[in-house]
């Protein structure tokens, strides 16, 4: 068995159509701006429903965050959303950035409690002066603006939460604080998202649940970080990469059908509306939204 996804119906049987999110990080350096760029534009004709620009630890890419969001937000001309944490920062300098965002036109964002300063593992030490957790960050915003707000889910919990009574009560307190999505950690085994869904359901969470996707471009560096921050790997998805180190075309031909596999099927069970770490690359993540009939992008030239 090569995977557990069943064989599908036709696309057309599904009753809502396709929407999708795209994430991208800020550039470091002038080519990762340009290769960003190329990135945002191969895109765009999708008609997603808005981007992401993450926000890193410690507020270490703040400025780069911030204009990487402003040009999408003028130049592309894509509701685009700013990625807010509450580490290292007080209460004051974090609602200053929203007034920002707000007075720069920025409508949604996404509010994380954020990694610690040290990284992922260390231990996580709220700032004095700031929003101690996702949840206080949430009641903040919506006291600034009524910014469209999307938190984080874990469909395995999160690293640090002890058991699943502590990972859905730390949900529920961002959701009774006005967030008006849930966008998940990636995850390879749909089954596993079900048995989320249901956890949120019988605790009364009732707002949108989006299940994020991660087209798979290099297998060993996912299994390193998948590690770390709690996503697990099934085998299958494993067996498909198998030998294929030195074979970068055949990798992305297997990364774009697990992707779609997956995503199909989440189409089956009911789902509508996803959202794709892009890693800031549009191959896998274009292909696999051509596949499921996103956007109106004129054909090439050359096919013409």
């Amino acid at each position: 068995m090569t995977s557990p996804f069943p064989t599908r119906r036709s696309r057309q049987t599904s009753a809502a159509p396709i929407t999708a999110s795209f994430e991208f990080f800020p550039p470091k350096t002038e080519k990762m701006a340009d290769n960003l760029w190329s990135t945002v534009e191969r895109l765009a004709p999708l008609q997603p429903e808005f981007v992401s620009v993450t926000y890193g630890a410690g507020g270490s890419t703040r400025e780069r965050t911030h204009k990487t969001v402003e040009r999408i937000l003028k130049e592309a001309k894509l509701d685009t959303a700013a990625h807010l944490t509450c580490v290292a920062a007080p209460r004051e300098e974090v609602d200053g950035i929203l007034r920002d965002y707000w007075a720069l036109g920025v409508r949604r964002i996404v509010a994380l409690r954020g990694d610690p300063v040290e990284g992922i593992g260390a231990r996580y030490k709220p700032h004095p002066e700031g929003y101690a957790y996702a949840s206080d960050l949430v009641a903040g915003i919506k006291k600034i603006a009524e910014f469209d707000i999307s938190v984080s889910g874990y469909p395995e919990r999160h690293p640090e939460s002890a058991d699943w009574h502590m990972e859905i009560d730390n949900l529920k307190r961002k959701v009774d604080a006005g967030a008006d999505r849930i966008v998940t950690q990636y995850f390879f085994d749909n089954d596993l998202f079900d048995s989320y869904r249901e956890r949120l359901a019988k605790a009364g969470i009732s707002i949108p649940v989006v299940p994020g996707i991660l087209p798979i471009h290099n297998f060993e560096t996912t299994m390193v970080f998948s590690a770390k921050c709690g996503a697990s790997i099934p085998d299958w998805v494993a067996r498909r990469f198998a030998g294929l180190s030195n074979d970068p075309e055949t990798r992305k031909l297997v990364g774009v059908a697990i992707a779609c596999e997956q995503v199909m099927d989440l189409v089956d069970r009911g789902l509508s509306d996803f959202h794709f770490y892009t890693m800031n690359r549009a191959d896998l993540t274009y292909a696999i939204c051509h596949m499921l009939g996103m956007g109106n992008a004129a054909p090439d030239k050359a096919a013409a």
